[in-house]
């Protein structure tokens, strides 16, 4: 608590932080963040954001799924989020092999058919078969087309209004800096040295 501050406005700061989903309470940059899982990726340090600045989505490749989709939308519909930002990254695991071998790999793993279960435990009749199974991995091919393809995929979804401006950025794993998409030109980042 700040000298200066009174108890009071120290409590209604506190409870405004810990209720804020229940109070709307935006995030404090109105920000919704798609990445990688990837550990490499210091997502707070590389775009500048402090705990409570964004919503922060990671799953395999930062990739639009049906969950990013469904995630957006909460957040943008009710909790005032007004900007989205992708975050890719070179030297993506999801740029190591194609989806054929990824499902051939995980059923000789598991000993099960990708084919005969439910891929969702929510959606017990949600299920794949051939191609469409390979697909769903969503193995990448080149970081920067992957990039630009997840912009034009929330775009594109009728969920996410036309006026929410969507960037995407390639966090470059050798050096620590961002670029956009296509671009050679890198912005340096704030990532202290030893985290690279």
């Amino acid at each position: 608590m700040a000298h200066h501050e009174t108890l009071e406005s120290f409590l209604s700061k506190e409870e405004d932080w810990i209720y804020r989903r229940q109070k709307g309470i935006p995030n404090d940059k109105q920000l919704f963040v798609l990445t990688c899982m990837d550990e490499r990726i210091p997502v707070e340090e590389a775009l500048d954001l402090e705990l409570g600045d964004a919503h922060i989505f990671r799953n395999a490749g930062g990739l639009v799924t049906d969950d990013v989709i469904r995630s957006a939308a909460l957040t943008i519909h009710f909790f005032q989020t007004r900007e989205i930002i992708i975050l890719n990254h070179t030297e993506c695991g999801m740029l190591s092999a194609s989806g054929d071998a990824i499902s051939k790999a995980i059923e000789e793993k598991t000993g099960v058919t990708l084919s005969e279960i439910a891929l969702d435990p929510a959606l017990e009749n949600f299920r794949l078969s051939g191609a469409d199974v390979h697909k769903w991995w969503k193995m990448q091919e080149n970081i920067d087309e992957t990039a630009r393809a997840q912009v034009e995929a929330l775009r594109n979804h009728p969920l996410i209004p036309s006026d929410i401006p969507i960037h995407a950025y390639i966090f470059e794993v050798e050096s620590g800096n961002i670029r956009r998409p296509g671009e050679i030109h890198t912005v340096k980042t704030a990532i202290p040295p030893g985290k690279r």
